[in-house]
């Protein structure tokens, strides 16, 4: 039986790997290991934690930043989103973003776990300590969770002006051609069973045919990966696949669907800083299942997620506030919450990497360069990016996921590189020059991939159904033309 699995607190530097995706070996039905209870609860109850991320809490922060007309659609939008996207991730897309993809591994995912075929509750995934495995349908669910809010992530970005028909044609395309094919490219690791397998019987080996059969299994190994991890790209718990990935299809749309009717000319204030309060306390409870739940266990370098997670928002916090009160003169709740997303966002691919004094600097440094990108780029190109996504999650993941590549050295407090070939201690050789090289591509391709993609999904549904209603009906509001509701009956 094979399973692809990701996410990782460590990587393997033969295969150049991190993060997701364990293709499941020979080694785990020889061993016939058996799932940890703990892990097995920490994975449901990550997973549990990340929905909570999108239903209520990003709901209600999105929901809260714009105009009360608009409340009830943000809502709407994000509780469809999650349900549309946990359907489909059942139907196909956990197959094509972690099945066999043969001979196209490297790049996509196959379809031998269609409708979740061969996934069963005796069925086990391997997770990133040789000879441990949780059962598949925890990692199954656990990713459909990632998968359910990155596209959600996106809506920010044209809030109040987008039609409800076009965000649910857009999310079944997006998910399917740009989300589910990056999470493959990223996430697509070697399991560590089959490496130390292939390792151990080419250490063992005798005979130049012993060798050569044994480094054919290993190279076989090796050619089956995502072509990103491949390259030795880390990201523990979504930098690019999650937060890049939204953030430039948000930009894109923002600017393809249009400003808002009034834009430059009316307020576009929050209508309740308090509901946006409670979305972004619920973001930062939620997001240790996001980071701590992506190590698939339950052991030290889940606690160190967890600790890095803490402490990088903490410090983002107040390095949002600290900056608007030199620019603006007063601190504003709004600041606060927004660079808490901020530092949870850069923590996101470095949260199992790096050390807990490396993701305080990290905390502090991605603010400022995000308030920057909020209040002075968006200003002097024009654009109308609702929510800040471009300037929050595709910038705060481009600042953490090429931190990643500097935080993860262990003279810096970090981890280290993982080689599973190396069987005396899985002990890799850390590069700074390589790693960031490895980082500046997983970048570029996701920023690429992403951005040239979702243009043309974003035509393509305005072709199909339009993106934008008419101009009285967005002034009226999208609760009323949508939805025929609203959020308050006062």
């Amino acid at each position: 039986m094979q399973v692809l699995l990701p996410r990782s607190a460590k990587a393997s530097s033969l295969i150049a790997g991190t993060a997701l995706l364990l293709l499941a070996s020979p080694a785990i039905a020889g061993n016939d290991p058996t799932p940890n209870p703990g892990d097995t609860t920490w994975m449901l109850t990550s997973s549990l934690l990340v929905l909570m991320m999108s239903i209520p809490g990003l709901a209600l922060f999105y929901g809260g930043l714009v105009r009360t007309k608009n409340m009830l659609s943000i809502l709407s939008q994000t509780f469809a989103i999650v349900a549309l996207v946990g359907v489909i991730w059942s139907l196909y897309g956990y197959s094509v973003a972690f099945g066999d993809g043969g001979s196209l591994s490297p790049y996509i995912g196959g379809l031998n776990k269609i409708f979740l075929k061969g996934v069963t509750g005796s069925s086990l995934a391997p997770t990133f300590t040789p000879g441990h495995v949780i059962p598949e349908y925890a990692f199954m669910v656990f990713q459909m969770t990632f998968a359910m809010i990155t596209p959600a992530l996106i809506i920010g970005a044209f809030a109040e002006r987008m039609k409800f028909s076009a965000i649910l044609l857009f999310v079944l395309l997006w998910v399917t051609v740009i989300y589910f094919p990056v999470a493959h490219w990223v996430w697509g690791i070697a399991d560590p069973n089959a490496l130390v397998d292939a390792a151990t019987q080419l250490a063992a080996a005798k005979t130049d045919v012993e060798k050569a059969a044994a480094q054919a299994k290993l190279d076989g190994i090796n050619a089956s990966v995502g072509w990103l991890a491949a390259k030795g790209a880390l990201d523990f718990a979504g930098g690019t696949v999650v937060h890049i990935n939204a953030g430039i299809a948000g930009l894109v749309g923002a600017i393809m669907v249009g400003r808002r009717v009034g834009f430059g000319r009316e307020s576009f204030a929050p209508h309740s800083l308090t509901m946006s309060m409670i979305g972004a306390s619920l973001l930062w409870v939620g997001w240790f299942g996001f980071n701590a739940g992506s190590n698939l266990e339950a052991n030290g370098t889940t606690a160190l997620a967890f600790v890095n997670t803490m402490v990088a928002t903490a410090a983002a916090t107040l390095s949002w506030m600290v900056a608007e009160w030199i620019l603006k003169g007063k601190p504003s709740l709004l600041g606060m919450i927004t660079g808490a997303v901020a530092g949870l966002v850069a923590v996101t691919p470095a949260s199992g990497y790096a050390g807990p004094m490396g993701a305080i600097v990290l905390g502090l440094a991605v603010s400022p360069i995000c308030v920057f990108f909020v209040d002075v780029v968006k200003k002097a190109v024009g654009y109308d990016d609702a929510l800040d996504v471009f300037g929050v999650h595709c910038i705060g993941g481009i600042t953490g996921a090429l931190a990643t590549g500097i935080l993860v050295n262990p003279e810096l407090g970090g981890i280290g590189i993982t080689d599973y070939t190396n069987l005396t201690d899985y002990t890799g050789v850390y590069n700074l020059v390589t790693q960031l090289k490895a980082q500046g591509i997983a970048v570029a391709a996701t920023l690429i991939w992403s951005g040239v993609g979702s243009a043309i999904i974003y035509k393509l549904v305005d072709l199909i159904v339009g993106l934008r209603p008419a101009a009285d009906q967005e002034r009226e509001g999208l609760d009323i033309t949508d939805h025929g509701e609203r959020a308050y009956n006062y």
